[in-house]
């Protein structure tokens, strides 16, 4: 069994599926010219929050639809940290290979001058995990959990 079929790598599985999209859409945004517009950050939220739910959805399908409220929360949790840590390492070597950018987040963003491909990366990752965890407690309203006596 590999990775992508197994059913105990839900959470690896999905993770590497948010972090590819979330770098496939910014290398299509940057390549467009548009890499430098923060606004559409938001629709990685959409990207995180499409990868959370179709993970904890296999997960019940593959665990005899039964998902325990707290294990779903720490699927959904792991699966979003997974992507945002792919994505924050794909940023910090990309601001690393790409001074232009990196110069441009310094002289263009009001905390710019704070920041290094480091702090920025780590941000990226915080923001990824704690967005995770909003994306999968709002979600979990959306999917049938198991009562406590179950």
């Amino acid at each position: 069994m590999n990775l992508f079929s197994n059913p105990e790598r839900i959470s690896e599985n999905y993770g590497i599926k948010i972090g590819v999209g979330l770098i496939a859409y910014f290398g299509v945004m940057y390549l467009i010219g548009l890499g430098n517009h923060v606004e559409l950050r938001l629709l990685n939220l959409v990207i995180l929050a499409a990868g959370v739910y179709f993970g904890l959805k296999k997960f019940k399908e593959t665990h005899g639809k039964h998902i325990n409220y707290f294990r779903a929360l720490a699927t959904g949790v792991s699966i979003s940290t997974i992507g945002s840590f792919l994505f924050a390492t794909f940023l910090f070597i990309f601001m690393k290979s790409n001074e232009g950018f990196m110069n441009w987040i310094v002289e263009n963003e009001k905390m710019g001058r704070y920041l290094n491909a480091y702090m920025a990366s780590f941000i990226v990752l915080l923001e990824g995990v704690f967005s995770g965890l909003l994306v999968t407690f709002v979600l979990l309203n959306w999917i049938d959990t198991d009562e406590v006596t179950e």
